[in-house]
């Protein structure tokens, strides 16, 4: 079962964050993590996931454009994507820089694609999704290997279900 873990970087630091959510994707058996920059997505790829993570710094309180070009480029798998887990993170340089802002505008692609959006679980901050400010610090990756493994046990047991449905 493929999770794709998908981002825009241009300093490395939503990359960082990226990294600790493919870990706790990781964690979870018979998951499979695709680590991908937003560049690098292809139809394939993001049609072949039972869950979707992405993450973007902040511009001008939305997603980057370079990951709303994904979602744009992609929407003629649109139909294939119903029913999978989605989720957000961001990254911002100021404390208030709209980070919550940017997971709303992936958010909003996540659920036009049909998708099941799930924040971060309440063990961790319980919100809309993995919020960086500046440096990753220790708190932040973990609340983004909790965001992950969220993600792929979701993932992993809504797809179990869906093979008990067939048999």
């Amino acid at each position: 079962m493929n999770i794709l873990v998908m981002y825009y970087s241009r300093t490395g630091k939503t990359r960082a964050l990226a990294e600790a959510v493919a870990k706790g994707v990781g964690e979870v058996e018979g998951a499979v993590c695709q680590l991908k920059a937003a560049e690098e997505v292809t139809a394939d790829d993001f049609s072949a996931a039972a869950g979707v993570i992405a993450g973007s710094p902040v511009y001008f309180g939305t997603m980057a454009a370079e990951l709303k070009a994904v979602f744009d480029k992609l929407i003629t798998v649109r139909k294939k994507m119903a029913g999978k887990i989605g989720a957000a993170f961001a990254t911002s340089a100021h404390p208030s820089g709209g980070k919550e802002t940017t997971m709303m505008s992936i958010i909003q692609a996540l659920l036009i694609y049909g998708m099941i959006v799930v924040g971060d679980p309440l063990d961790a901050s319980g919100h809309y999704g993995v919020a960086a400010s500046g440096p990753l610090d220790k708190d932040t990756a973990e609340t983004a290997r909790k965001l992950g493994k969220r993600v792929a046990e979701l993932a992993k047991a809504l797809y179990a279900s869906s093979l008990e449905k067939r048999y």
